[in-house]
Formats: C-alpha cells, structure tokens, sequence
C-alpha cells in the first residue's frame, strides 16, 4: 500500500468525518445479528491495543431470534452512538442479518448533524450505502466481534492511513491479491458492498444508487450461478450503466462444492465486459480470508486495469480532528 498523491475528477462533495487517533473512543454495536461474547471481547481487547477506548452498551448483548435484541434496541443503540460527542467513531460488532429492519425506524437528519466514522460490512452494507446516498463517507470494513477478534485479521496499514486522514494506491501483486480482468481506465466515487444486499435492496426506497460510480462488489459462499444471477440482476434493473469502473473482492468460498472445471472470473466475465468500464478481480476488503482492508465509500476512486497490472488510488476519507469537510448531498 502507498499514499496516494491525487485522484481524477475528486469528489469533494460528501461529509468526511473527523480522523480517529490512539486516546479516542470506537463505540461497537450490534445492528443485526447476535454474536459470541467472545470473539467481542477479543476484537476489543485488539482496539485496545491499538491505544483506542472502547464503549457498548450492555444491551448489546441481547438475543432475540437471530437478531441482536428487538429492532427499536438496535436503532436506539446506533443513533445514540451517533448523538454521543465522546465516541469519534462507530464499528458494528458484526453484519448477519436485520439492518433492513432499522432502515425506517432511523432519524436520518440525527445522523446527519453528527458526522462520524462508521465502519462494518456484509449485512451492514443497508446501512454503509443509505448513509452514503445521503452525503456521509462510510467504511466498508473490518468488525469487532469477526476480522478485528482473529490475528491478521485487519490490515492496519490501510487501517492507520484511511483513518488518520491519508489515500491510499495499491498495485496488483500476490500479496495484494489484486488482478486484471477487463483492461480500461476509470474514476468516480466509490461505492457498493456486498452483492446480495445491493440486490436485496432493489425496489425499495432503499435502492443503492450506482450511477457515475467506481463499484465495489464482493460476496461470500455464493455459488457461482448464484453470483451470475445476482450481477445479471443488477445488470437488467440498470444498475450497472453508467458506473465507472467495476473492483470484486476476494469473493471468498464462491465456489461449486464439488469438481468445478471453470474459475468465478469465467462466469464473471462475460457480464461485465461490455460494460467499457475498467474491471478488477480480488480485492480484500469485507467477506475475506485475511487481513481486511478498509474501503471508504463517498470519495473519489481511481481504478487503472492494464494487461499485467492494476492500480486502485482512493482519496483521504477524514479530516483532522474536530472538523468535517463537504456538503450534504440529497442523492450521490
């Protein structure tokens, strides 16, 4: 990973929060499903290490069905970690399923007035892009109770820059886990998550907005049909005109159990390349066997596909302490 110098055509219209360093309090919350005590306990004590405080709420251990207690708790939970002038950043215990649940419960102006660090993904990816939508960067990235419990769980390189208020570039290597698949140049703002719930939101008022965007799709334990089905259903409602360049993640276990003689990026391919948009393949960032890298969603983004490499440049996502830079935007 390498800072990053500049981006073309740099979105400068969305509310960057303020940059998180050592001293500051993470509040965690669990806005869908119940987690093991654990594994949040674990990925505490990792964000402690790191010189960060760390605050929840003792309802945060409540269970009701799948979920992290009733629905009014969770959104109760969130919008008073947001109101909270101590906590300087938010990062979801883990995703599973019920942030839809909150979507209408949720005081969105509240949100809105208090600008700060919001982190999570999988499920949480309802949350990541109607708050973008609404012109507040978000974090695709690691969660307390999963990536941040496991050593190598994080990559704290990109962790430290994103979050003290740098961009980042990454070039393809082996260890980035980064290759080509459809050659091009394209920038825009960068948005997405995971693919099913990017999906799960059309034809609600709800719906992701992926015009003019530099997308991010990843997914885990999908078969490959399953993910041809939900790329070709973005595809048909619209979804995929207009954006500027296409960057999968690992796409960890999308995979045919059994003999498979076809890789996910065959399947992959034939949807995308007509596009005429840049198309990268293996980006860690969410679902992913190691060491997530968090993604900042609302700036600008660059993704450059040649024959034998790839270059992904994103913008500084924060601002120094105590300031908030951007304009609120109706609609991104």
């Amino acid at each position: 990973m390498q800072t990053m110098v500049s981006v073309t055509n740099p979105a400068d219209f969305a509310v960057r929060p303020p940059a998180l360093a050592p001293g500051d309090t993470i509040g965690v919350i669990a806005p869908a499903s119940s987690f093991n005590p654990q594994d949040l306990e674990a990925g505490c004590s990792a964000l402690r290490s790191l010189g960060y405080k760390v605050s929840f709420s003792p309802s945060i251990f409540d269970s009701e069905l799948y979920f992290a207690g009733a629905a009014d708790r969770r959104v109760s939970e969130l919008q008073e970690m947001f109101a909270n002038p101590e906590v300087k950043a938010i990062i979801c215990a883990r995703g599973g399923y019920g942030c839809n649940y909150l979507l209408p419960k949720l005081r969105l102006d509240s949100v809105l007035r208090h600008p700060k660090i919001f982190v999570g993904y999988s499920d949480v990816t309802s949350l990541l892009t109607y708050f973008t939508d609404h012109g507040l960067v978000t974090f695709h990235g690691p969660m307390v109770a999963k990536d941040w419990a496991h050593e190598e769980g994080v990559e704290l390189a990109a962790w430290r820059a994103i979050m003290g208020g740098e961009g980042f570039a990454v070039r393809s290597s082996a260890q980035s886990g980064l290759h080509a698949l459809v050659a091009g140049s394209g920038a825009g703002i960068l948005y997405g998550g995971c693919l099913s719930m990017l999906v799960a939101s059309l034809g609600t008022p709800y719906e992701a907005h992926t015009e003019r965007k530099l997308l991010f799709i990843e997914d885990t334990g999908a078969k490959p049909y399953q993910i041809d089905r939900m790329l070709m259903q973005l595809k048909l409602a619209g979804k995929l005109e207009g954006v500027r360049g296409i960057l999968f993640g690992e796409m960890l276990e999308c995979a045919q159990p059994g003999r498979q003689d076809y890789s996910l990026q065959d399947v992959v391919g034939p949807i995308v390349e007509d596009l005429g948009v840049p198309v990268a393949f293996g980006f860690r960032s969410g679902h992913v066997s190691s060491s997530n890298c968090v993604l900042p969603f609302g700036v600008g983004a660059r993704l450059v596909v040649g024959e034998r490499e790839v270059m992904f440049e994103v913008q500084a996502a924060t601002v120094p302490s105590g300031n908030s830079s951007g304009v609120h935007s109706a609609r991104t």
